[in-house]
């Protein structure tokens, strides 16, 4: 893998400029802070193309991705497009060595994550996933709380989100396209509950219900599930859960609650609850705001990864994890019994 002397000399653009979350100019800004220089952006909206450059001056912008890689000026581009292009896009830039750092999810299968995995090892480029949350302030929290053994040993962790209501008329909303329900907010929570159950998966047993909402949406058949439930088995005897509703009418005020054998620890985004117990089995209760997320850490490391040699933080085997056990969920439930797991 080539190595720089300095971040600035690291050469980076995104693939990618729509206008959700002006998601694009966010990653470019993350990256000249870890010190990196934006030079392309490749956009086939010139509408787009405009406010890039209206928003990083002398920037080079690109219709299509063959051209920004003719060009030969990045070492570094992120993908910031629809899930299923992550795999040829990622494998087009890998191929003329150029590293790669895919938005979330790194891919929708695990065969796609695999063959960017081989040609990134191939070329010596870098590979890896935009997991910027693994530096969420609340699971920051909840690390912290288990690694101090207050709550004991992790004995299982639960995870859940939903809403009620038909998804969007966007991209996401589509099967094909964004690879289902557990694909967004449910990737985020496994990444979170692997970094409390590090232990090798066994088994795992998934539950999906679709069909509802696709009788009222744009996509039709191939509209998101509208339910899904993740039951993961550990090699160490834990287990964790994890569920994804659009039909979920009440909800719990928690994220994520870990159970230990001393208490519990539950989050928020913004706020943790912990519970343990005295002697007298009296309840101790703790809770407060979360610390400040450290997202910025991704692109940091990024850089020193490039520059020092620094460990990589979000390798692209730590990316595969959630994808691997997401196929396996829809496995599961296709099968409808639990699955034992390989998992290489």
């Amino acid at each position: 893998m080539k190595h720089f002397v300095s971040p600035q000399e690291i050469k980076v653009g995104v693939i990618g400029y729509g206008g959700a979350f002006n998601i694009g100019r966010q990653h470019l800004q993350e990256m000249q802070k870890a010190g990196m220089t934006p030079v392309a952006v490749a956009e086939p909206d010139p509408s787009r193309r405009e406010v890039a450059i209206k928003e990083f001056p002398g920037i080079r912008t690109y219709a299509s991705v063959p051209e920004l890689l003719a060009a030969g000026e990045v070492d570094l581009v992120t993908l910031i497009t629809p899930h299923n292009t992550h795999a040829p896009l990622g494998l087009e830039c890998l191929q003329v060595g150029v590293s790669v750092i895919a938005e979330k999810p790194v891919t929708i299968t695990t065969a796609e994550c695999d063959s960017l995995i081989a040609a990134a090892k191939e070329k010596g480029a870098l590979l890896s996933t935009y997991h910027n949350r693994h530096w969420d302030g609340c699971i920051l929290k909840a690390v912290e709380v288990v690694k101090s053994g207050l709550i004991g040993d992790v004995v299982r962790v639960d995870a859940a989100m939903g809403t009620y209501g038909k998804p969007g008329d966007w991209w996401r909303a589509s099967k094909s396209i964004s690879g289902g329900l557990l694909y967004d907010w449910g990737v985020h929570l496994l990444e979170y509950t692997f970094q409390l159950i590090t232990s090798p998966i066994q088994e795992v047993s998934g539950y999906l219900k679709k069909g509802f909402w696709s009788q009222s949406s744009k996509w039709a058949e191939d509209t998101i599930e509208d339910d899904g439930l993740a039951l993961v088995r550990y090699e160490s005897g834990q287990w964790s859960s994890l569920r994804i509703s659009m039909l979920q009418a009440e909800n719990s005020p928690y994220w994520m609650t870990i159970t230990g054998t001393k208490g519990s620890h539950s989050m928020h985004h913004d706020r943790y609850r912990t519970t343990t117990y005295d002697e007298n089995r009296k309840p101790i209760v703790q809770e407060g705001p979360n610390p400040p997320g450290e997202s910025w850490q991704f692109y940091q490391n990024i850089a020193d990864h490039l520059v020092k040699g620094t460990p990589l933080v979000i390798t692209p085997e730590w990316a595969r994890r959630p994808i691997h056990v997401i196929e396996w969920t829809e496995k599961s439930a296709e099968a409808g019994r639990a699955l034992p797991v390989q998992y290489a």
